[in-house]
């Protein structure tokens, strides 16, 4: 009697959250459209997410590995809470550093496999908080897949063991958002684990006599995600991108965040590279580096997913044929070039490059009157 009871009032409670709340409802074919995506070859997807501050916005990234689980891919992802700090010792999720998340669970679930502390939209769920791109790669050696598992369980047991100066960091091993990041810990598992000797993962450093870290050597997430795209283009490998759209509607209020925002309201920002755009605001971007990733990433574009906001149904949203890596980054090169230089000069022009998943909101700058619509996918 009480076992009926209990799962009657955790299913009232479920129907009671917001459909794309922590807990709620999600959409109802997963599974179906996750079978669909995975018809594609690859064997690993790079995750970059957008960032949800309305200054600088890093966002995150974290790796997908294929097959790891039956029917689905294993993400790594370095975990924001474990850093020690007394502040995060209870209703936080601390175990390990680097969580290892069903994909289907990380992009779209409402519930968490890992633990009840689990960060919703940040561990699992991410769509219904900010968009995700995956860049997907086929041709990777099975060996480099484990080579990557295996360098993600030893930096955790470097974690549990409260290691100091390892090969990939100096000081001890607990997350730091400048100096042992999502970016280097991925970065790490790729030079270290993997063998990409040429692959440059920085060291950002504590400036002499204070605890003051300089910024300008961190590793960022889409600066990481450029270096290894360009590591998989030099060795042939094949690549598409999934753009993952945020859906628009979450009401959920992270109870943990001192700032009272719902996930529908909090700014939707590709993920900047440490650069003036960094003040700009949310689809301002103009700098080459930033521009360069996002016409990058539209010429691999193959998908973009969303949810429908009337069915509540994940759908293919759009569909295109991607450009081999060579073609898409000269043409973004090119691109980003011409554009960065018109920026830089105010003048009214149309952008040659297309922008990957944002339309940008300074259309005052485009000599042309469907601006929003041309440069999003």
């Amino acid at each position: 009697m009480w076992a009926v009871m209990i799962a009657a009032l955790l299913s009232a409670a479920a129907v009671a959250a917001d459909f794309g709340s922590k807990g709620g409802p999600e959409p109802a074919n997963v599974d179906q459209i996750a079978d669909l995506l995975r018809a594609d070859p690859y064997d690993l997807e790079l995750l970059i997410s957008f960032g949800t501050s309305k200054g600088g916005s890093a966002g995150h990234i974290a790796v997908a590995i294929r097959d790891q689980l039956p029917g689905d891919d294993l993400v790594y992802s370095a975990n924001f809470y474990a850093d020690r700090d007394s502040k995060h010792a209870t209703g936080y999720y601390t175990d390990d550093l680097m969580v290892a998340i069903p994909k289907k669970e990380y992009l779209f679930r409402t519930v968490s496999s890992v633990a009840e502390t689990a960060s919703f939209g940040l561990d699992f769920g991410e769509i219904y908080k900010r968009s995700v791109i995956g860049v997907r790669v086929r041709g990777v050696p099975a060996s480099d897949k484990q080579a990557l598992a295996a360098y993600f369980g030893r930096i955790n047991d470097d974690f549990h063991r409260q290691a100091r100066n390892t090969e990939y960091h100096r000081g001890e091993v607990r997350y730091d958002y400048l100096r042992l990041n999502c970016a280097k810990t991925i970065g790490a598992a790729f030079r270290y684990g993997a063998g990409y000797k040429d692959l440059e993962v920085t060291s950002a450093r504590v400036l002499s006599g204070r605890r003051v870290v300089a910024a300008a050597n961190a590793n960022v997430p889409t600066e990481m995600a450029m270096k290894l795209i360009r590591e998989w283009g030099k060795r042939g490998y094949g690549m598409d991108v999934v753009l993952y759209k945020k859906y628009g509607g979450s009401t959920y209020v992270d109870p943990l965040e001192e700032e009272k925002v719902a996930f529908k309201d909090l700014p939707n920002r590709f993920p900047s590279v440490l650069s003036l755009d960094f003040r700009r605001d949310q689809g301002a971007y103009q700098d080459f580096d930033n521009l360069f990733a996002m016409y990058l990433l539209y010429n691999l574009g193959r998908y973009s997913v969303r949810v429908d906001e009337r069915t509540l149904l994940l759908e293919i949203e759009k569909e295109k044929e991607p450009m081999a890596y060579a073609e898409a980054a000269e043409l973004a090169n090119r691109s980003a070039r011409s554009d960065s230089r018109n920026f830089r000069r105010g003048k009214l022009f149309r952008p040659l490059g297309t922008r990957i998943g944002e339309a940008p909101d300074n259309t005052h700058l485009y000599d042309f009157p469907d601006a929003g619509v041309q440069h999003r996918q």
